[in-house]
């Protein structure tokens, strides 16, 4: 049944007032999900033929702008492949983590447009078909709701509604980046965590904390697809700050541009650079 957009509106205009680089709206049942101009259907991204070609090349040229160089297509593809599933995480960690709600996104109910003037991240126009929530949720009594039991069965939610949206899409861009089960899924369990935990940050008032702790109960290894723990760990500054990191499970492959200016969370990145870059970061 069609989900009323009450359900996720609240979060969703949490997500855009303190991220507004992202812009996300839900067409009703009689629209069409946008796909002209900018736009580009999920769907196209998952067939990965003409339409995962024209998504690349918009990564291609931006490598070659903003460095001067181009890069591996195996590079680009991880480009592209993070600069879709980061935010498409967040249409279904974000209202779960705001609202205890977890919609599902199959891959035909989402559209991307990262050409949009003025909109670092882009634009999203989904639809859900069905979300899960807990007993006692005002929105139990909606269309399209399906309650279960407890914490534990909701985090499993989000599990299988992330695995559901991005699966295809793995098996699209996956041939791309030379890259298979495991090392993809590694990706996708990075951009869960990381997507999250950052924009937590910009609500404010503990919710980083908050997001650590939630994504830790949602990730706590052997969860598959997903590859490891949320793995995050606290490191030491030099007058004893307490300066929180976490390993990521994958490599973006910036390295090959710039191999001195690798992610603060980068396997690569040893715990010396770590502690220089978060303080840098903190003042």
């Amino acid at each position: 049944m069609p989900v009323p957009p009450i359900v996720l509106a609240d979060a969703y205009t949490r997500l855009t007032e303190v991220f507004p680089g992202l812009d996300i709206t839900q067409p009703t049942t009689d629209e069409q999900l946008p796909r002209h101009g900018g736009w580009i259907p999920a769907r196209a991204l998952a067939e990965g033929g003409t339409g995962l070609d024209a998504f690349l090349a918009w990564d291609d040229a931006q490598t070659l702008r903003d460095y001067g160089q181009p890069a591996r297509p195996d590079v680009v593809a991880g480009f592209g492949l993070h600069r879709y599933a980061w935010p498409a995480c967040l249409l279904i960690t974000v209202p779960w983590f705001l609202l205890r709600r977890v919609p599902r996104f199959p891959v035909t109910h989402v559209s991307y447009d990262r050409t949009a003037p003025g909109l670092s991240i882009g634009r999203l126009a989904a639809r859900p078909a069905g979300f899960a929530c807990l007993p006692g949720d005002p929105a139990a009594a909606l269309p399209g709701a399906r309650v279960v039991p407890d914490e534990e069965a909701l985090r499993a939610e989000v599990r299988s509604a992330v695995a559901e949206h991005l699966e295809p899409v793995l098996g699209g861009f996956g041939p791309r980046m030379r890259r298979r089960g495991r090392a993809l899924w590694g990706m996708v369990t990075d951009e869960v965590v990381e997507g999250l935990w950052y924009v937590a940050h910009l609500f404010g008032d503990g919710e980083q904390d908050r997001a650590r702790r939630e994504l830790e109960l949602l990730l706590p290894g052997a969860t598959q697809p997903y590859v490891g723990s949320a793995a995050f760990r606290e490191l030491t500054g030099p007058n004893g700050e307490s300066l929180p990191t976490r390993d990521r499970a994958s490599c973006c492959m910036f390295y090959t541009l710039r191999p001195e200016d690798t992610c603060a969370t980068c396997p690569r990145t040893c715990d010396a650079d770590r502690v220089t870059r978060l303080l840098a970061a903190a003042s």
